[in-house]
Parts: C-alpha cells; sequence; structure tokens
C-alpha cells in the first residue's frame, strides 16, 4: 500500500506550499483518539454529544476532532479572534524544568493545554452555559486531549521539535513533523486499519490511572521525549527510529482515546 494512500495529492501538494502551524498527531492521529473514544461513550454521554454535535457537517467526535487546528481558517461567527486567542492552548513547556509543572511559570494567564483542558472540561460540564459555548467546548476538548498526549506538545525542547531539523525520505523536515505525521503515515497503514490496530491493543496500563488530571498527563508525555534516543543524534532518520518509537506513540493514542472517553463520560454524567 503507498504510504500517504490517505491523504489526496492536491493536499499534499498545498502543504509543501504553504507553511503551517504545528499540529499535534496531524489530523490523522487527532480523529484516531477521537474515534478511540467514541467507543468508551457511556450511553448518557453519547447522547449529549450527538445532540450538541448535531448542528455540525459530521456531527461526531472524530468529525470535529480538527476544528481547533482550522480555526484561524475558519473563524468562528461572532468570535473571530479565537484561533489567536487559542494558539497558545495547545502546549505547554515543560522539558526545561524536568517536566515538573508549576502553573504560575508554565502556563501564565491560563494559556496552555493543561489549564484549557480544565477550563473547557468545567464549561461542558455545567448545563447552564447555553448549547453553543458547551459545544465548542466539547470540540476543544476532543482536540486538546489529543494534543497534550503528544509528547513534544508537552516539552517545549527545541521549541517543541519544529528547530530539530532532520531529513527523511529524502525530504527535509523537522521532529516535531516527523511525529505529528510520519510516525502514523509510515506504518503505510490506512486510516481505518490504523484505528484497527490500536482498538487491537491492550490498553496501556498507564491509562487507568490520573483519569481526569491533565497536569499529569503533560508530565507523562513529556517525559517520553527524556528518553534515551528521543531526540536523534543525526539529522537522518532511519527506519530503526520507527520501530523503535512507533510503539510508544500508539500508546500514547491509545491512552488519549480512554482518557478523553473517561472526562466526556464524567462531564456528561446525568447530574
Amino acid at each position: 500500500m503507498a504510504r500517504f494512500s490517505f491523504l489526496s495529492i492536491p493536499v499534499l501538494l498545498l502543504a509543501t506550499l504553504l507553511p503551517r502551524p504545528a499540529h499535534a498527531w496531524g489530523a490523522v492521529g487527532h480523529r484516531l483518539v477521537a474515534h478511540l473514544a467514541a467507543d468508551e461513550l457511556a450511553p448518557g454521554a453519547r447522547a449529549e454529544v450527538a445532540r450538541l454535535l448535531r448542528g455540525e457537517a459530521d456531527p461526531t467526535l472524530a468529525g470535529v476532532a480538527n476544528w481547533a487546528d482550522e480555526l484561524r481558517d475558519n473563524p468562528v461567527a461572532g468570535d473571530p479572534d479565537l484561533g489567536k486567542r487559542s494558539s497558545r492552548w495547545h502546549y505547554v513547556n515543560l522539558a526545561e524544568d524536568d517536566c515538573g509543572y508549576r502553573a504560575v511559570a508554565h502556563c501564565p494567564d491560563g494559556n496552555c493545554v493543561i489549564e484549557a483542558i480544565r477550563r473547557q472540561r468545567d464549561i461542558l460540564a455545567d448545563r447552564r452555559q447555553p448549547d453553543a459555548a458547551r459545544a465548542q467546548a466539547l470540540k476543544f476538548l476532543v482536540h486538546f486531549v489529543g494534543d497534550i498526549h503528544q509528547p513534544l506538545h508537552a516539552s517545549g525542547r527545541g521549541k517543541g521539535g519544529n528547530t530539530v531539523q532532520i531529513q527523511y525520505d529524502g525530504r527535509g523536515s523537522n521532529l516535531h513533523q516527523l511525529w505529528d505525521r510520519s510516525v502514523i503515515l509510515d506504518s503505510g497503514l490506512s486510516e481505518r486499519a490504523y484505528l484497527q490496530h490500536l482498538q487491537r491493543m491492550p490498553m496501556p496500563s498507564e491509562a487507568t490511572g490520573d483519569a481526569n488530571d491533565p497536569a499529569a498527563w503533560a508530565v507523562a508525555s513529556c517525559k517520553v521525549t527524556l528518553r534515551d534516543g528521543f531526540f536523534p543524534q543525526r539529522p537522518t532518520i532511519r527506519p530503526s527510529y520507527f520501530t523503535q518509537w512507533r510503539p510508544t506513540a500508539d500508546a500514547q493514542l491509545r491512552i488519549a482515546g480512554h482518557r478523553l472517553a473517561m472526562l466526556l463520560n464524567d462531564a456528561l454524567a446525568a447530574r
């Protein structure tokens, strides 16, 4: 099967011509997390998700999984600056402090992925909020829980890997892009096949701890980047890098899907 089989040629050409912001896991990875979460929704949460998303073109968790990355190109009516204002909500930089989290140092004014998850979760859980606000919070949460489990979105080292230049498959890139996209796409699996692969995986033991603590999620993600070999010693990436690190990426995706489901089940439980 051809590599990048589920991306169209026009999209690939456009991606090479236009600079884009770094997105955790890329569009495919975020949809995978959302699909995994949908499998574990409780009946009440599933019904409330369907109700809140009924006005969307694709009223599913996977259908809105990349909404937060598309805000700048598709601004929200009545709040055109939301994309810019929320840009710092996708990451937190912990590596310089050995992956410890101190809100005052790492999340000034609440502008990081940890506090964004907490804030949006509270909005979603509050039945007094308008449905539009709760639906927007749901869309943010689907995306941010994916973001926080991409190790480089919790690190900050090398500006989240964006300044770590690499050569892969004859092309120049950077480590962030490799983890966003290539670590999944290089498998050669279609999106559906990759989802089935993740669904067959045993649930990693880490998934059951810290069920509703995004700070702990970020710390654990950051610590992945401190392991030997995560930041390559040479710019040329060889297939052995994927052999070593794809199981870690798979585990992070699987954990993210489970934790997103648990968070939504809790926030949307009947009161």
